[in-house]
């Protein structure tokens, strides 16, 4: 069985991109680098010494260089790479031994884009948060997350409060690690005492969450949305929860300070016929669904502050593209109010539209 398509990841401005790529011969591995912030997109590729393998991860820092997390036994080594004329500079910056059984994975990219972090899951019941990159002396351990965590999302523009979804007593429920604090956990979703509550993205500017939670239907997961400390319910929309398929938010539209309504939303819609693009706002009750262009790196792509999703694609002539789909005009008359009197999300009403 073949290895799962690698995946592509964004540097939370959209100006870099990263990616494991399958070389020329069809069978090994490669790491490439997008530059997307210029008047014209552009691939570098970054091969090493030897060909990676396709467990590899790769992540983009905010100066051009890509992260690469090998795996050789219990050893996770990180090493930044950048391209020197014809060939690829290897910088090593440490390594985490790991015991046997856990595993350790990179969180997504920080906001700043200077750092990055990874968590390790222990069978023994704990999450070991990790700085590995952009601190003073290799790889930092910042402290322990009680519980199994998955997911990371991060909540502000500085990179100091991680959202985790932390599986305990039988339950998923996401919570807040202050990482400026040694790991202080604070909780965030928590719909009912028996639903299964995942934050899957959030946008610092305007507040918005999107949500996976079983509270409105128990044993069928469904996508919705809340504002972070506002009296608006947490809302499952008919619209985001189609039968025939899934979908996954995967960009929202930044700058939209205090207006969750009017937020872009894209979404990765995953059906019988293949994967698409949908675009809603909380202020709509209708998903817009739209085709994504040829070879789209699926799940990756980014809004603009003007509403505009930029989406890198591979196809063809064109190793390196990125296609621009503008967000549908907005539902006036489904407008919402905006709150006026803070509380925590877990204490908001449920409802569904």
């Amino acid at each position: 069985m073949p290895p799962p398509a690698p995946e592509c990841v964004l540097t939370r401005d959209g100006t870099y991109a990263a990616r494991l790529t399958l070389a020329a011969d069809g069978e090994s591995w490669l790491p490439e680098r997008w530059a997307l912030g210029g008047p014209e997109p552009y691939v570098v590729p970054l091969p090493g010494n030897q060909p990676e393998e396709p467990d590899a991860e790769v992540q983009p820092m905010s100066d051009g260089r890509v992260l690469i997390h090998r795996t050789a036994g219990l050893r996770h080594t990180f090493s930044l790479l950048y391209p020197t004329g014809p060939g690829t500079g290897e910088l090593s910056v440490g390594s985490v031994e790991c015991p046997d059984g856990e595993s350790l994975r990179l969180l997504p990219p920080a906001p700043d884009g200077r750092r990055a972090y990874a968590v390790a899951v222990s069978p023994g019941g704990s999450t070991a948060v990790w700085l590995v990159a952009g601190g003073s002396c290799g790889p930092e351990h910042l402290g322990e997350v009680r519980g199994h965590c998955s997911g990371g999302v991060w909540l502000d523009h500085e990179g100091r409060m991680l959202a985790l979804d932390r599986a305990a007593g039988g339950r998923t429920k996401t919570v807040v690690v202050d990482l400026a604090r040694g790991c202080e956990v604070s909780p965030l979703l928590q719909i009912s005492a028996e639903s299964d509550d995942r934050l899957v993205t959030a946008d610092p500017d305007s507040g918005l969450l999107l949500i996976r939670s079983d509270a409105p239907s128990p044993g069928r997961h469904r996508l919705g949305w809340g504002v972070l400390g506002s009296t608006l319910p947490v809302r499952f929309p008919e619209g985001l929860c189609p039968a025939e398929c899934v979908m996954t938010p995967f960009a929202v539209q930044p700058g939209q300070v205090l207006t969750p309504e009017a937020c872009s939303v894209a979404l990765r819609v995953d059906g019988v016929g293949g994967s698409w693009i949908g675009l809603w706002r909380p202020a709509d009750r209708r998903v817009t669904h739209v085709a994504a262009p040829a070879g789209w790196l699926i799940g990756a792509g980014r809004f603009d502050a003007g509403g505009e999703l930029r989406l890198p694609y591979a196809a063809g002539e064109e190793p390196c593209g990125l296609a621009t789909v503008l967000a549908p005009p907005a539902d006036v008359a489904d407008s919402a109010s905006v709150p006026v009197r803070p509380v925590p999300l877990q204490q908001s009403p449920l409802a569904t539209v």
